[in-house]
């Protein structure tokens, strides 16, 4: 049975007069991709300073891997592995350098630093300066530092942010290595598709608060709808769209009546992703 490696037991935060967390509470299980997904402003960072022991919630206990975050942090801090969206790397050292002085923290000494960088889809530049790197090489960088410690639980946030679609698929794909692993990771990000993709569970965070927490298939049947997409060709040659609701006692009837009456070019099924249903909650998108 899996036991949690985080819990978070209703942590408040405020800024001055700001309240940036409003009383949360959840918990992320062991070997769990956890997707943690707002727009900015949200307290999606703010969290995770609490959770990694950088800040001390205003109110509320925090729990990671059994251990009271606020009085045991450095003994957490040996055991996860943080990679924030703001880049913090050596740009004097060489990729390889910039592993090695982060190994030696932990007290690693023998640190295989060429089969990271490989991982993260760095090979041949490991001996070259970090200010040499463009803005994404420096972000796989940082993934491959997170993953220095093999650490118990991985705090990635916006891990694919600025990366081009293989560089990124790349890193999805050594996240799920790491859950394979073993390894429990709490993921922020801005990209609902990308945490449809990899999360086992996601929670909506909007103005400091919880507002949906589910797994992305259960969220999806619960707020969201299936739809038949059809395009169509009318009489004077243009092409529009048709949109017929899946899962409603009508819908046999107006399939067979679209096509009895409209020239079909096109049709498709289509559910409802999980930034539609994140607009429908909140009332916003994850920009504004």
């Amino acid at each position: 049975m899996s036991t949690d490696a985080i819990i978070a037991d209703n942590i408040k935060y405020n800024y001055g007069n700001i309240k940036a967390v409003k009383g949360i509470t959840f918990s992320v299980k062991e070997g769990e991709i956890f997707g943690f997904l707002g727009p900015n402003g949200a307290g999606k960072s703010t969290t995770i300073k609490m959770l990694t022991g950088q800040i001390s919630p205003k109110n509320g206990e925090i729990y990671v891997l059994g251990l009271d975050i606020t009085k045991k942090s450095s003994k957490v801090q040996a055991q996860i592995g943080v990679c924030f969206e703001s880049i913090n790397l050596y740009e004097q050292m060489s990729a390889v350098e910039n592993l090695k002085f982060f190994a030696l923290l932990f007290g690693i000494k023998n640190l295989d630093a060429e089969k990271l960088l490989k991982r993260v889809g760095l090979k041949g530049r490991e001996k070259d300066r970090v200010s040499t790197f463009s803005k994404g090489m420096k972000q796989r960088l940082m993934v491959a530092r997170t993953l220095v410690n093999k650490p118990k639980i991985l705090f990635l946030d916006e891990p694919t942010e600025g990366l081009d679609p293989t560089s990124a698929e790349n890193i999805r794909n050594e996240i799920m290595k790491e859950r394979d692993r073993g390894a429990t990771v709490f993921l922020t990000t801005h990209d609902m598709l990308e945490a449809d993709k990899l999360s086992d569970r996601v929670a909506f965070i909007n103005e400091g608060e919880i507002v949906a927490l589910d797994t992305p298939h259960d969220l999806k049947q619960k707020y969201g709808k299936r739809v038949l997409k059809a395009e169509i060709k009318t009489e004077t040659g243009e092409f529009e769209v048709r949109e017929i609701v899946m899962d409603d006692s009508h819908t046999g009837e107006n399939v067979r009546m679209l096509f009895d009456k409209e020239k079909v070019e096109t049709i498709h099924s289509e559910e409802a992703s999980l930034e539609d249903i994140f607009i429908q909650i909140t009332g916003r998108g994850l920009t504004g």
